[in-house]
């Protein structure tokens, strides 16, 4: 086993990579385990983050550890943590190359991953022309004609979202329709066609949506797709610890990110639905807070 940490951030993310930031300034040893499999790999670009809106995903991460090398108690271990024991102020985290590491603290900053569609053509669409988040990339898809593939109330809520961009959009179901007549009313008054047969496939050239061919044959012509992602936590590791969860998967936290068990913290997508890199980081800067707050306590403490 290396030195024992002050903390150990499970993640390098937007989260994990703020919390990296705060913490190293602070002067407490960090080590920052990531995979390097983001997420948000698949985007050709990040948005909505003053000062770095349009930058790609790498990009920003390599500019996040230019920034944080310049203080040395932050360390980054290219590996995933698989197991974890021990508890507040004597953790030791197991990685899958066999490495241990002791830490005293641990902030979760796993994300969530995405659960495949069983939709074929929307991977090779998925980052390019087919988008889950009209704040990230609404502005891109501007005044073109789209596909939402979403069902109920996240038809609605998505329907109503995506107006502020475009008013040419139609809804698939991608299955039988699950929306009261109500809703139905309602878009039929704003004039959102519904289609609620199983998509058969997504046609593409390039990575761009050309059109949606649905299994009763209907075919909609398109130029972007946005749909309602079905999301897991990127890790198992906070419910293994005694993390409590919410019903969507996300670890429950306090303001600062603060669990339910001593020690552990969380933050970005991991514990929160605001799929957002500004929000992300923020996130993770309040954590680092928190924690290196804790930290200080104790060792104030102990001194006296």
């Amino acid at each position: 086993m290396k030195q024992l940490m002050d903390v150990a951030i499970i993640g390098g993310g937007p989260a994990g990579l703020s919390a990296a930031l705060v913490l190293g300034r602070a002067r407490k040893n960090v080590i920052v385990i990531d995979e390097e499999r983001p997420r948000n790999r698949v985007t050709q670009e990040s948005h909505g983050f003053l000062t770095r809106d349009g930058i790609k995903p790498g990009e920003f991460r390599q500019i996040a550890r230019e920034q944080i090398s310049v203080y040395p108690s932050v360390h980054f271990e290219n590996d995933s943590a698989v197991a974890i024991t021990g508890g507040d102020g004597a953790f030791m985290i197991t990685t899958a190359k066999g490495t241990a590491f002791g830490a005293k603290k641990l902030l979760f900053a796993v994300g969530m991953k995405d659960i495949p569609l069983a939709i074929e053509g929307l991977t090779d669409v998925y980052g390019k022309s087919a988008f889950v988040c009209p704040y990230c990339d609404g502005w891109e898809m501007r005044d073109r004609k789209l596909v939402l593939i979403a069902n109920g109330e996240r038809a609605l809520h998505l329907a109503k979202t995506i107006a502020g961009w475009t008013s040419q959009y139609a809804i698939c179901t991608d299955g039988p329709d699950e929306m009261t007549d109500e809703q139905h009313e309602e878009l039929k008054r704003h004039d959102v066609p519904v289609f609620a047969s199983k998509i058969q496939r997504i046609e593409a050239e390039n990575g761009n949506v050309q059109q949606v061919v649905l299994e009763d044959g209907s075919i909609i012509a398109c130029e972007g797709i946005f749909f309602v992602p079905m999301l897991a936590i990127g890790s198992d590791l906070p419910q293994a610890m005694g993390c409590e969860m919410t019903e969507a998967g996300a670890v429950i936290v306090d303001d600062f990110g603060k669990t339910n068990v001593p020690g552990i913290y969380s933050a970005g997508d991991a514990a929160s639905q605001k799929y957002q890199v500004v929000a992300a980081a923020l996130m993770g800067s309040m954590a680092a807070v928190s924690i290196n707050s804790e930290l200080l306590g104790e060792a104030w403490s102990e001194r006296g």
